[in-house]
């Protein structure tokens, strides 16, 4: 056993922070105990998880994201744009079109620069899913859509969607208010999810603009989720409460989703920011 430094980034979309490692040049052996140490914000760096960049055979580069609780996660929408950021910007990929592997598939990836550093990213974040058996939900129906559940002794109209993760979306008149450290662990654990759920409480403020607070299973509440606004989006979409371009206003900032019918995909369009660069004392 001995110790030695590795090299980290800390980066941000929209305030959903993480703990980066090139993995072209340092060596993970735990992720998962990496992310629970890095990912406490009294005794690590802090952070929401811990992303790491490692080389493809099937695309640029691949993403592995995990949770605070150590737990891998399949996508992050905030953190995919992170990563583009960070392969351009240290020049591992010099194009402004770039591919990332995830665990919910290849990604394709639009980057906007100014003097030489990329500033925002837009993703094509694929098809949502929306059958229940895939997501996965419990249910008696194909598809969750518009359908009332009962959680924390009150009854919230839900719709599920999976972007490569799974999500529920729940409208709510005020997400400000909102007892989402009551609520979103109920949702987390419910028995509906085996594979537990990320839940977004939303708040429909016009055809073009919502509020939304998220929950995500394995870190508990985070100032935004990327693939949390689009499945928040497509529940707007599927219950008509929305146009097919929406600015959603998350606590870390404003994402920008485009939902496009006649391919079925759904855009992200948001912000990518370096907070700061380090080294981190670790033991093998």
């Amino acid at each position: 056993m001995g110790e030695w430094m590795m090299k980290f980034t800390k980066m941000h979309g929209c305030g959903n922070d993480y703990v980066y490692i090139n993995c072209l040049e340092e060596k993970v052996d735990n992720p998962a105990e990496l992310a629970r140490r890095v990912s406490d914000r009294h005794f690590g760096i802090g952070s929401d998880g811990l992303i790491l960049i490692c080389p493809s055979d099937r695309a640029d580069v691949r993403m592995r994201m995990f949770n605070a609780d150590g737990s891998e996660g399949e996508m992050c929408g905030n953190g995919i744009r992170c990563v583009a950021k960070y392969v351009y910007d240290h020049h591992i990929v010099e194009k402004t079109g770039l591919s990332v592997e995830t665990g919910a598939g290849i990604k394709q990836l639009d980057l906007f620069t100014e003097q030489g550093k990329v500033v925002q990213v837009r993703v094509d974040m694929g098809e949502p899913v929306l059958a229940a058996a895939q997501i996965p939900v419990v249910s008696d129906k194909a598809e969750v859509i518009g359908v009332p559940v009962e959680v924390g002794g009150k009854t919230w109209e839900m719709t599920c969607v999976s972007m490569g993760n799974p999500h529920a979306v729940v409208f709510v008149p005020d997400t400000a208010g909102l007892d989402l450290i009551s609520y979103g662990p109920l949702f987390e654990h419910h028995e509906m999810f085996p594979k537990r759920v990320n839940t977004e409480f939303v708040q429909v403020l016009s055809r073009e603009e919502i509020n939304m607070r998220v929950w995500e299973r394995g870190s508990g509440e985070t100032l935004a989720c990327g693939t949390g606004t689009c499945a928040s989006v497509m529940a707007c979409i599927l219950t008509g409460r929305t146009g097919h371009r929406v600015l959603v206003h998350l606590l870390g900032g404003d994402l920008t989703i485009e939902y496009e019918e006649k391919s079925n995909h759904i855009f992200m369009t948001g912000p990518a920011v370096t907070v700061y660069e380090g080294e981190i004392e670790t033991i093998r």
